[in-house]
């Protein structure tokens, strides 16, 4: 596996959707590493392993969730290798249940699909029906892993950038959440 600087030379065969990210990356100056890996998608945090280690960042596992009444989306980015107790996030937020949304919805509002959500998928939510949800933990790396909406690649950013850039650009606020996974 390889790490690359930047956007792929060439294009062609990569869904709209990964290269609408690569655009908006190059036109905010973020700086960003991308390896492919379309031997293997990366569905699980099993199998983010081998990328974990080509890339050299925190990768997070992104959560796709709603209430139980299907009108608030939440997307949590959390340490991959942190357990997900949804208990412990429905206390923080003051949610009743939460549980996981539907691929349908992930599609219609982040247009990623099961395995691939990511961060990058926000910029494709410019009505802001998904509420950004974000793991104190992860904000202490310098470096932060995720998919550009398709999860045959994988980017390595800075998590600054990320924050102080990216975020304000697509704009969507973070809430910060404190998980223990107890």
């Amino acid at each position: 596996m390889t790490l690359y600087k930047g956007r792929p030379h060439d294009c062609t065969g990569r869904l709209e959707k990964e290269v609408r990210t690569y655009d908006l990356l190059d036109k905010l100056g973020m700086e960003y590493w991308r390896t492919d890996h379309a031997f293997m998608k990366a569905d699980t945090m099993e199998d983010c392993k081998v990328i974990d280690d080509c890339l050299g960042a925190t990768v997070c596992k992104n959560l796709f969730l709603c209430n139980r009444q299907k009108t608030n989306f939440y997307l949590l980015m959390m340490p991959g290798d942190k357990p997900f107790k949804t208990k412990e996030l429905s206390h923080q937020l003051g949610i009743a249940r939460l549980s996981f949304a539907s691929p349908e919805d992930m599609e219609q509002y982040l247009d990623c699909t099961p395995g691939s959500s990511s961060i990058m998928g926000l910029a494709n939510d410019p009505e802001n029906h998904v509420q950004l949800l974000v793991d104190e933990d992860v904000v202490k790396g310098e470096f932060l892993g995720c998919h550009p909406c398709i999860n045959t690649s994988s980017l390595k950013l800075r998590t600054k950038e990320v924050l102080e850039v990216y975020l304000p650009a697509v704009h969507h606020e973070p809430i910060y959440v404190k998980l223990t996974g107890e």
